[in-house]
């Protein structure tokens, strides 16, 4: 829905929103039903950014989650707030990750209950040892969700006061002082073990296990602590049911929003602002009292004329398949369908993740590309058109590892291939049957697969160098210059609510909640 905005149109908003991605439509939601009067302009033709459902595939009734997948740090204050018609499905399986020992194919199941995993671990390894490790493990790591989680919807807290929240030395020291390494290689002794553990760290985040700058920390610690539990959940209809209401709530309660309007500019005094934008029929203005920012810091500071930030680079190859069936496995000790209902581990061992870094940071594309997979449609079918559903197609949601957008430079295309058909070879040698024998077909009759590069986002969505967090993941504490809810930038009535803001990133509506705090304190001072 475009909304009525001429070239010559001149109105001023207490808030004018730049880009309608989830994190958008969450601040312009709050703000409406604060009685503000909110205008969201978004440069696409529709709003939810890489929290989308399409139909990729030409005459096929599958409407798959084309970037952003899966649920975990979206608080579920955000969505009784705003009262939205949106609900999750947790995994019964965590995950699965094949593997071959003394000649025969063997893996490693999470999930399914307690006796189970335990089984799975023994199995794999030949005691309890990594069993009972993993269990003291990721209860530390859920005893810090409890504690950190709350905080993302609050003001920031000091570095001092966050670690005397979490009260727990050990933890602090392991995931906020010393590279994650170091807490892996001390708890567990499988390489197995280990490179499922670390996969958490590396997800979007191009860094070994003992990167000294603790990105990969950083990165674990977003993905860990979700929802308090570190639970990975499945969007029911798919990431654009989650956007869909968000626009319905932001409409709701009084907010216009303006598809196929791209911001050119920002002019502010820190009182008053004016953004410049443009449509099909020419530019125009509008005035605002505060402007937020749903974009990158790249963006911003293009907006507002400011020095821009050191260049962001996305690593990560996005695939979306659909399947006539799922795949046999050569572990025919695991049915498909437990092991594509959590997230299938490709080519992460731990030795394996370090030398797909090594050889990356050299330029080079991995030989063994690190991947995970999983299945939507056997949490959620309904994305899938009833026909198909009874036929029992399935979808797969492919995310690799290690390939940072430098390695694309040369030909993104030519790239793209040679990375698809050597991620695809690595899942192979863990199947029964070539993955392509399982490919649905389009209308065209070609086959029902698509993948993106770190060139493609930043194309097709606007993501600095293809980074899905817009830029490194930020410790959730305050730092010099982070303000007191880690939206505010270098000028007063502009305000970042995009994943780059501080304790931004993944589908979280948190930095959107914050920016929407932050304008509603200032309004009160």
């Amino acid at each position: 829905m475009t909304a009525p905005l001429g070239p010559r149109a001149h109105r001023t908003y207490d808030a004018v929103i730049v880009g309608g991605g989830h994190n958008g439509l969450v601040a312009a939601a709050y703000l409406a039903r604060a009685g503000r009067s909110v205008l969201v302009l978004e440069r696409l033709d529709h709003t939810g950014g890489a929290a989308v459902s399409t139909r990729p595939f030409a005459g096929v009734d599958a409407r798959l989650s084309r970037y952003s997948y899966l649920v975990s740090l979206l608080p579920k204050k955000i969505v009784r707030d705003l009262g939205l018609d949106f609900r999750v499905r947790t995994r019964t399986i965590s995950s699965y990750t094949p593997a071959e020992r003394d000649g025969r194919p063997t893996g490693l199941l999470v999930g399914g209950g307690e006796r189970r995993t335990r089984e799975a671990f023994a199995r794999l390894t030949g005691s309890d040892r990594e069993y009972r490790a993993w269990q003291e493990f990721y209860g530390m790591t859920g005893r810090v969700a409890q504690r950190v989680f709350p905080t993302l919807t609050e003001p920031l807290p000091t570095r001092e006061e966050l670690r005397r929240r979490l009260d727990d030395e050990e933890a602090w020291r392991m995931l906020f002082e010393e590279p994650l390494g170091v807490a892996v290689e001390e708890h567990f002794a499988d390489d197995l073990v280990r490179g499922v553990v670390l996969t958490d760290a590396l997800i979007g985040t191009f860094a070994d296990a003992h990167d000294p700058s603790l990105k990969q920390n950083r990165c674990f610690l977003y993905h860990v602590i979700g929802g308090g539990t570190g639970d990975w959940d499945v969007p029911v209809g798919g990431m654009g049911a989650l956007t869909d209401a968000l626009a319905d709530a932001a409409r709701a309660a009084g907010a216009v929003l303006a598809t196929g309007h791209e911001a050119l500019r920002i002019a502010t005094d820190g009182q008053e602002a004016e953004v410049t934008y443009r449509t099909g029929d020419g530019e125009g203005t509008v005035a605002a009292r505060h402007v937020l920012v749903n974009a990158s810091p790249q963006a911003l500071a293009d907006l507002t004329g400011d020095t821009p930030p050191a260049p962001a680079e996305g690593a990560q190859l996005k695939v979306n398949m659909l399947l006539t069936r799922l795949p046999r496995l050569r572990d025919n000790a695991v049915d498909p369908r437990e092991a594509f209902a959590g997230t299938f581990h490709i080519a992460e061992g731990y030795e394996q993740l370090a030398a797909a870094h090594a050889q990356a940071a050299a330029g080079d594309l991995p030989a063994a590309p690190p991947s995970e997979i999983y299945c939507h449609s056997l949490t959620d079918p309904s994305i899938l058109g009833p026909d198909l559903a009874d036929r029992g197609y399935q979808t797969l949601t492919l995310f690799g590892l290690h390939t940072p957008a430098r390695l694309f430079e040369r030909d993104n295309d030519a790239v793209r291939e040679e990375l698809l058909k050597s991620t695809l070879a690595q899942l192979d040698a863990h199947l029964a049957e070539p993955l392509t024998d399982c490919l649905a077909t389009d209308a065209d009759g070609r086959p029902c697969i698509e993948a993106r590069t770190p060139l493609d986002l930043e194309r097709d969505l606007g993501l600095p160098g293809g980074n899905i967090f817009h830029r490194e993941l930020s410790w959730p504490h305050a730092q010099d210059g982070t303000g007191r809810w880690g939206v505010e930038t270098g000028h007063a009535n502009v305000l970042l609510c995009g994943a780059g803001a501080v304790r931004g990133g993944g589908v979280s509506g948190v930095p959107g909640h914050n920016a929407a705090m932050a304008v509603l304190d200032i309004g009160n001072d």
